[in-house]
């Protein structure tokens, strides 16, 4: 089942149960981390869509207990991006199974360019993505 996933680009990710968990305000988005049980664990990720963000970002619960945010969009065909279980990566859903470090490096795949990663402060609770 997996490969057909991987053929139609089907990300593992799950955008974030509560929408009122997060919001978009003028280049940054900001998550209250008390309203996403799904960031609780370290290795989860969460994807935030819509409600004016100009790119889709992937927001990643590091094994190091940091949290990291990527545009989320491989640059080899545009596809979603996922965390590699117990690794400090995040792949991409496609076939060509393009896989980046947490800078954004491509380490292997078809992907020839690194993915945009974004600086994330952790303050009172939230979680703030800078997104310039």
């Amino acid at each position: 089942m997996k490969i057909f996933k991987r053929i139609f680009g089907i990300c593992e990710t799950k955008s974030p149960e509560n929408p009122d968990c997060w919001r978009y305000l003028s280049e940054r988005a900001e998550l209250e981390l008390s309203k996403v049980p799904e960031l609780k664990e370290r290795g989860t990720a969460i994807r935030l869509e819509g409600k004016g963000l100009p790119n889709r970002v992937l927001v990643v619960h590091g094994s190091d207990d940091e949290f990291y945010a990527f545009e989320n969009k491989c640059t080899h065909f545009g596809r979603r991006l996922d965390p590699l279980s117990g690794q400090q990566r995040i792949q991409c859903c496609s076939l060509g199974k393009s896989t980046f470090d947490y800078a954004g490096t491509n380490v292997s795949g078809t992907a020839k360019e690194p993915i945009k990663s974004f600086p994330v402060e952790k303050r009172n609770g939230a979680l703030i993505i800078e997104l310039t």
